[in-house]
């Protein structure tokens, strides 16, 4: 059948059609198989209820005039009554016998004819020979020697009579016992063989309907399977072919629909991409142009105030002191700002030239930068590092998310106030947490962390100077090292960032930190207070 015969039709059609296929050879073959039970019942019935019966009572027929012959003898040489009673009785038997080979043969006109003549032969015997010898008495007796033997004589030829009728007759029913078992032994055999040739046949075409099934059902299918695995290679080029059952075509049309979107999508996605990559050029080229054009005078503006606050010191009231620390202060945080945007920029921009580190040292390296600014206030800065700890880094980069995670800690922290710095094995992690137990963050904003310029509110309210790209800088960092950051705050209580990044397998051989060490050396780990 060819692939386009099934269009149209429905999987439930096909399904239908292959159990219809199916129920037939099984109807065939029960058919067969009760045919061929009922036919060898029947034999069976006719050997066992007609036949064999007859073949026994046509026995038993025999065994009565052996019985009825073997009394007369007796009763001739020795006129005793029992032989009488012994003739009797068997001849009342033989009556009931010769009736059951009757009644058995009664359909059958041959074997009836055998039994008729086998009846006369008997009876013949019993009225010329049997009855008259029993029927004489003591008296009669004493007749001639030569009539006695003339009676004996005719009787035997009698008995040859009644056994040669006998041997027609058993040999009739001892073939048909014959003819019946073989017929019995050919269904049972015929049987056999139809419902075995049956089972072929419905192998046979259980399999052709199979092989039509696997094409019509099957084969479509996997090639449905066959272009979905392609498309999920972005293979755009790809489309189903419309064949098979209903089902299967609406499919295949659905999917080529989705390849045909998938292709305008992926058309319009590298279209947006080119857009974006010339976007992030020129944002790049802005920010550098704008970085180097606002540098310069922002420096000469430093330069100059740096001149009159030596010109006139002493000399300036107070309300120009003012204005002139306010002046140098936002100054101060353009050039901050400035950098952010030129480190953010960089950070999204390059790709981290990851090598292996000992991330100890790093750390350590960012807690001595900004220990000079928490003394300012008093801050202590608690370090507990566990050694070692090997990780791939760009170790500029990661000091710098360092720097900026540890200034928050301590720019938002109180006067005198505590910030611990702990770095642990997790797993096969690292995990830095800066702690400080400062003003905190509400909670309403914790989602909102991240964000480029977002600063929290009460930062805002306090007059803490920021850009809000600290943290936006941080993020870039960890994620250019398959790690991430998670943040734990309560408003007035203080925040815990904790930076997760990947443990290196095979640790390094740290060499030993050259310069004075910061705090007591407790149990291998380093314990520094400001």
């Amino acid at each position: 059948m060819a692939l386009g015969a099934s269009n149209g039709r429905t999987v439930a059609g096909l399904v239908t059609a292959v159990l219809a296929r199916v129920g037939a050879v099984v109807c065939v073959v029960a058919l067969v198989a009760v045919a061929g039970v009922v036919a060898a019942s029947v034999a069976v019935s006719r050997l066992t209820g007609d036949l064999e019966p007859a073949v026994a009572a046509n026995r038993a027929v025999l065994q009565d005039l052996t019985e009825m012959d073997a009394a007369t003898s007796d009763w001739a040489l020795t006129r005793e009554p029992s032989a009488v009673d012994a003739y009797d009785q068997a001849r009342s038997r033989l009556s009931g016998h010769q009736g059951q080979v009757r009644a058995a043969v009664a359909g059958s006109s041959g074997l009836s004819r055998l039994v008729s003549e086998q009846e006369e032969a008997v009876g013949l015997w019993i009225s010329d020979y049997a009855a008259p010898r029993i029927a004489r008495t003591g008296e009669g007796a004493a007749g001639s020697l030569q009539q006695e033997r003339r009676l004996s004589r005719a009787g035997d030829e009698l008995y040859a009579d009644v056994l040669s009728a006998h041997q027609q007759t058993q040999g009739a029913l001892d073939a048909r016992v014959r003819s019946a078992d073989r017929q019995v032994t050919w269904v049972l055999r015929g049987t056999i063989l139809g419902v075995v040739a049956l089972a072929v046949l419905a192998t046979l075409l259980l399999g052709r309907a199979k092989r039509r099934f696997l094409v019509e059902l099957s084969e479509p299918l996997r090639g449905l399977e066959s272009v979905v695995h392609k498309m999920a290679r972005r293979e755009s080029h790809v489309r189903a072919a419309e064949h098979g059952p209903k089902e299967v075509r609406a499919v295949a049309a659905a999917l080529n629909d989705l390849a045909d979107a998938q292709a305008r999508a992926q058309a319009v996605e590298s279209r947006i991409q080119n857009e974006l990559r010339v976007l992030d050029t020129a944002k790049d080229d802005f920010v550098s142009n704008v970085s180097h054009e606002l540098r310069t005078p922002l420096t000469t503006i430093s330069g100059y105030l740096e001149l009159v606050a030596e010109e006139f010191e002493g000399k300036m009231e107070p309300r120009h002191e003012r204005i002139l620390e306010a002046t140098r202060r936002n100054v101060t945080r353009l050039k901050t700002l400035i950098d952010d945007l030129l480190t953010l920029s960089k950070a999204e921009s390059r790709p981290a030239d990851l090598e292996q580190g000992e991330l100890g040292g790093i750390l350590r390296d960012a807690v001595t930068d900004v220990r000079i600014t928490a003394a300012r206030r008093s801050i202590g800065v608690r370090v507990d590092i566990a050694e070692p700890l090997p990780v791939l880094a760009d170790r500029a980069m990661l000091q710098r998310a360092f720097l900026n995670v540890l200034t928050n800690a301590v720019k938002f922290s109180r006067e005198g106030g505590q910030v611990e710095v702990s770095a642990r094995h997790v797993g096969h992690d690292v995990v830095v947490s800066v702690t400080d137990h400062g003003i905190g963050i509400p909670a309403a904003e914790l989602d909102r962390l991240g964000t480029r310029f977002f600063r929290a509110s009460n930062a805002v309210t306090n007059e803490i100077a920021g850009t809000g790209l600290g943290l936006r800088i941080v993020q870039t960092i960890v994620d250019r090292h398959g790690g991430d950051v998670v943040i734990e705050s309560r408003e007035g209580v203080g925040t815990t960032v904790a930076l997760r990044l990947r443990l290196q397998p095979a640790p390094l051989v740290v060499e030993p930190v050259s310069g004075p060490v910061v705090g007591p050396v407790e149990r291998g780990r380093v314990t520094a207070a400001s």
